[in-house]
């Protein structure tokens, strides 16, 4: 499960609209009437910025590799639960939940894990993904031919940590050696409103989390801060704001600036547009050379092993939990 994002440019309106209708993620009033007309006056300016970035987003091909590699390691070290198959279910562009769920019952799948492609859990992320699957399987399950499980969040797993590691000592070397223990690691991820914080959700923690795994596996060898972006419209967000940390550290004369998208597991518009193109351009005008950009995750076998792992454990101690049930339930009826 993953937000997803339009393959073709001609994908963007519907995306938008989806996108704006979702009250778990933007919650406006008189939605239903508005959200069609913010996704109308967007569209233009969202086409340009998928168009930079080759005409489409790169996200469903990124899950659909990470999905068969997946698939394909589960079998070999998870034998006992093969064949494994891996469906797409995207918030706002196809396939959707709907088409996913249709495909599992046209293939007889009778058990199933919906598995967040957040690692850190959000309510107007993850959150909205499983109230879509929930929602969609009384409608096109009614009858619970599908037992389901959930991972809804990972963020401190051991392997998620090393695959964003190696690619930050991979991306630390591009620098000059005797500046790499400076270079200044900006840990990024898409921002909250400050409503959607004060109520409790967990996503803010759980990314610092994140981050704080991650430099203790660095051993801390440089400077860093957790920025966020994506900041919409007029109302409060979380910060400090990525392109203003960049342009801040900037005027105090810290050129080295490495960033790492910390909240997201393949390239989309959020690392091929924002950082790489409209931050990596306001550093570039405010004269910082050394802005540069970790490799996002992506079908990084390092990550695909994570995922992998993080399903054969899921499985296996739900079986172990459903026997030990069992064990309990036929004590209590013999007693």
């Amino acid at each position: 499960m993953n937000l997803g994002g339009p393959s073709t440019l001609e994908g963007v309106k519907d995306f938008l609209t989806r996108l704006f209708l979702d009250p778990d993620l933007i919650p406006i009033p008189f939605q239903s009437h508005l959200a069609p007309i913010i996704a109308k006056r967007r569209t233009p300016k969202i086409i340009e910025q998928y168009d930079k970035i080759g005409g489409g987003s790169p996200i469903l091909s990124w899950t659909e590799k990470q999905g068969k590699a997946m698939e394909k390691l589960l079998d070999k070290i998870n034998p006992k639960y093969a064949p494994h198959k891996s469906y797409i279910a995207f918030r706002y562009a196809p396939p959707l939940t709907e088409d996913a769920l249709i495909q599992m019952k046209k293939d007889g799948v009778k058990r199933a894990v919906a598995f967040t492609q957040y690692p850190q859990y959000s309510c107007s992320t993850t959150g909205s993904s499983l109230n879509e699957l929930w929602r969609k399987s009384e409608k096109l399950d009614s009858e619970r031919s599908i037992k389901w499980s959930v991972i809804d969040r990972w963020p401190t797993h051991p392997g998620l940590i090393e695959a964003f590691a190696h690619h930050i000592k991979t991306a630390i070397k591009q620098y000059p050696s005797d500046v790499q223990n400076k270079v200044v690691l900006l840990f990024s991820a898409h921002s909250l409103p400050m409503t959607v914080v004060n109520r409790g959700d967990t996503y803010t923690s759980e990314v610092a989390a994140t981050v704080h795994r991650v430099m203790e596996r660095l051993e801390f060898s440089n400077p860093y801060r957790l920025v966020w972006q994506s900041q919409v419209g007029p109302q409060p967000w979380m910060g400090p704001q990525t392109n203003e940390a960049i342009l801040g550290l900037g005027k105090k004369g810290h050129n080295n600036l490495l960033l790492v998208p910390i909240a997201f597991t393949s390239d989309h518009i959020e690392t091929l547009f924002e950082l790489d193109l409209e931050y990596a351009h306001e550093a570039k005008k405010a004269g910082i050379t050394g802005l540069r950009r970790a490799e996002s995750l992506n079908d990084d076998p390092i990550f695909i092993e994570a995922i992998a792992n993080i399903v054969k454990d899921h499985l296996i101690i739900g079986k172990l939990l459903e026997v030990l049930w069992l064990e309990i339930l036929l004590k209590l009826y013999m007693f």
